[in-house]
């Protein structure tokens, strides 16, 4: 009789089913999930590297600034004084983007006096702008300018000659553009002098 108790035991016992595919639910062994760790990883990859690179783009002329210069208006009597101005702070609520200080523009010279500053950034180049005032609103790059070269420099007076065939008195302002991003760092309203009267 206690045999077939061990019997009848043994018939309800379940049955061991089939061993269930290897790694099953872990991803090891499937090459589809194999694909795709790879592929996240290089993507991951791809985009650390732009990252870093327009991280250093961005950061290189804060830690490593061009030297101030200090350039004269050479001839200054032969020249013909046109118009003054003031750079702005064209937007407050931006820290980054910002210009201070005066020039002088005659008709053959812009010249940024020994106050001029801008906040440091990649690429700063100065316009002519047919524009005045230009805010941070104004799309510069589709009008007109006159691009007088790259910025030597964050600080300090320096020289740009007007190109030839280029009418200073045909602009209204004198505008320092970043051309890396596309903004607007620092415009100067020009205020022309008046001519004389006759006698």
């Amino acid at each position: 009789r206690s045999r077939a108790l061990v019997i009848e035991a043994g018939r309800g016992a379940a049955a061991p089913g089939p061993p269930g595919p290897r790694g099953a639910g872990s991803g090891v062994g499937d090459p589809g999930g194999m694909k795709r760790l790879a592929i996240g990883l290089v993507a991951g990859a791809v985009l650390g590297s732009l990252a870093g690179f327009a991280a250093g783009i961005f950061y290189f002329p804060f830690l490593f600034p061009p030297a101030p210069v200090d350039e004269a208006v050479t001839d200054e009597g032969s020249r013909r004084l046109l118009a003054t101005a003031n750079f702005v702070h064209a937007d407050p609520r931006d820290p980054i983007h910002y210009g201070s200080g005066s020039l002088r523009l005659f008709d053959d010279l812009l010249h940024l006096e020994a106050d001029f500053e801008v906040g440091p950034g990649p690429k700063y180049h100065v316009y002519l702008v047919p524009e005045a005032p230009v805010t941070p609103d104004s799309r510069v790059e589709e009008t007109m300018f006159v691009d007088l070269g790259r910025l030597k420099a964050f600080t300090g007076s320096q020289n740009y000659p007007i190109p030839a065939g280029a009418n200073p008195s045909d602009y209204g302002s004198v505008v320092v553009w970043c051309e890396h991003f596309n903004v607007l760092i620092s415009p100067a309203a020009l205020k022309f002098q008046h001519a004389a009267e006759p006698p």
